[in-house]
């Protein structure tokens, strides 16, 4: 048998024969095996092994990229086929769809599989062939491996880390105007795609169309990115690796496996503090710019609206005709209240605005997302001076002694809403008197006859009608 076995491999079969004298000879087995018997094997060679043997390792995949391999420490997550040498299958984790995940070199694994790692890359495969002194000994696990057995594991990596590790930043894109970076306390609205270290997604606000938005450095998103995303441009694209102590640790997260490294490439698209106040830009001014715009006038402006990352997202240029509001009266949001004071007709200015002067956190359903700053680019075409504040209707000189009996055509003591209507537009229309711009004037005129009308009958008699007397030249009705 001694000379039968010499040269074979595992899995092939022999059938040998042996003649007495190379077996139990004269004398046999008592009871067994008859004197000068020759005696037929029928071997299959399951295992074989020297104590010479090492750890054999080959590697049948290698990614072109291998930033990193595991050393001595690490921790990795990995899927294996475990088998005998003869191909028997005794375990695998993909039969669990769950990673083996552990500690390298140790003592956590079986020495031979200590050593079989080393070296890998994520996203290598390789077979790793361990003889038994160097993986379960004679006495196997006491369960699906046997004493003696020489162990074959295809190994795929998936991940690795250590637990020194802290993240890892690659920038991919950086604008070449970068006026301001990220601080901690910042909202920041950012797209990403989110993937293990395999490349597996997990996550992705493009799927969602919609940005992820966010306080950096304050605890609202897990500590890798509140510290990934500190010091980044509008604009800027960056690659943020996250190891699992500074992610979802080693529970995860719904299909974020315990323990996985975690690859964010994100997109910035606009970022502000809650502290910030409006930006403006004037990028042409006319030579004379004396009379400046201020709350209650009257203006007509162009427009382009765009998001920090230049989405447009409206142009009066492109509608055909000016926006006109009355400043300071709530028609535009605050931040824009604010950009349009003090400019001259003819200027030409940028306005940057924080969401909490602009549209907020909930934004303009499908046309402003929330929590966006906004970019205006204004042209300033008209301006028509507004009344004194409080006022909606003024005279332009000395009011008449004699006002309700002129207002009074009739001379029957009561004035009714067509008269005092008719009065006032004639005052308006000769220059004597001024309505405020940019409003309704019949509803302007209708609300100062309520007024005068103190006990509501629709009529004003001589006894109601007052004026308010505030600057000498200016009476309001």
């Amino acid at each position: 048998m001694d000379q039968a076995l010499v040269g074979m491999c595992v899995n092939e079969r022999r059938f040998v024969k042996i003649p007495p004298k190379l077996a139990y000879g004269s004398e046999g087995v008592s009871g067994v095996i008859p004197p000068n018997s020759v005696l037929h094997f029928d071997v299959l060679l399951m295992d074989i092994w020297n104590s010479e043997d090492q750890v054999q390792i080959h590697t049948y995949f290698k990614p072109p990229s291998c930033p990193r391999t595991i050393q001595v420490s690490d921790f990795v997550r990995y899927h294996y086929n475990g088998t005998f040498l003869d191909g028997t299958l005794f375990d695998s984790s993909h039969n669990r769809m769950k990673t083996y995940d552990t500690y390298v070199g140790i003592g956590w694994l079986i020495p031979g599989m200590d050593k079989g790692l080393l070296g890998m890359c994520v996203g290598e495969k390789r077979i790793i062939t361990i003889p038994p002194f160097l993986a379960y000994g004679e006495d196997g696990d006491g369960k699906d491996i046997p004493g003696q057995a020489s162990l074959v594991f295809d190994v795929a990596l998936l991940d690795l880390h250590n637990p020194k590790d802290s993240i890892s930043i690659e920038n991919k894109v950086v604008p070449k105007n970068c006026e301001r970076i990220s601080q901690s306390g910042d909202f920041l609205r950012y797209h990403y795609n989110g993937t293990l270290l395999d490349g597996t997604l997990f996550d992705s606000s493009y799927s969602r169309n919609r940005t992820f938005d966010t306080y950096i450095g304050q605890g609202y998103v897990i500590p890798g990115m509140d510290e990934g995303l500190l010091g980044v441009c509008i604009g800027e694209k960056r690659r943020i690796v996250v190891p699992p102590h500074l992610g979802y640790g080693e529970e995860g997260r719904g299909n974020i496996p315990g323990s996985a490294v975690l690859v964010f490439d994100i997109h910035v698209i606009d970022f502000h503090n809650p502290s910030d106040s409006i930006s403006i830009t004037s990028h042409y001014k006319p030579p004379d710019c004396s009379v400046l715009s201020k709350k209650g006038d009257y203006l007509k402006y162009h427009y382009n609206a765009s998001l920090l990352d230049g989405t447009l997202l409206d142009s009066t240029w492109n509608l055909g005709k000016t926006y006109n509001i009355v400043l300071g009266s709530g028609q535009v949001v605050l931040g824009m209240d604010m950009g349009l004071r003090e400019m001259c007709v003819g200027e030409k200015r940028t306005v940057i605005i924080p969401p909490h002067l602009g549209y907020g956190e909930a934004g303009v359903d499908g046309e402003v997302p929330g929590s966006a700053v906004l970019v205006f680019d204004i042209e300033l075409l008209e301006l028509v001076a507004g009344l004194p504040e409080g006022y909606m209707f003024i005279w332009n000189g000395e009011v008449s002694p004699n006002l309700f009996e002129e207002i009074d055509k009739d001379g029957n003591g009561e004035v009714l809403l067509e008269e005092f209507s008719e009065y006032i537009h004639a005052q308006v229309a000769s220059g004597k008197g001024k309505l405020a711009p940019g409003f309704d004037a019949e509803l302007i005129v209708k609300n100062m006859f309520t007024n005068q009308d103190r006990n509501g009958d629709g009529k004003v008699i001589a006894e109601e009608f007052k004026l308010k007397d505030q600057e000498a030249k200016h009476d309001e009705l």
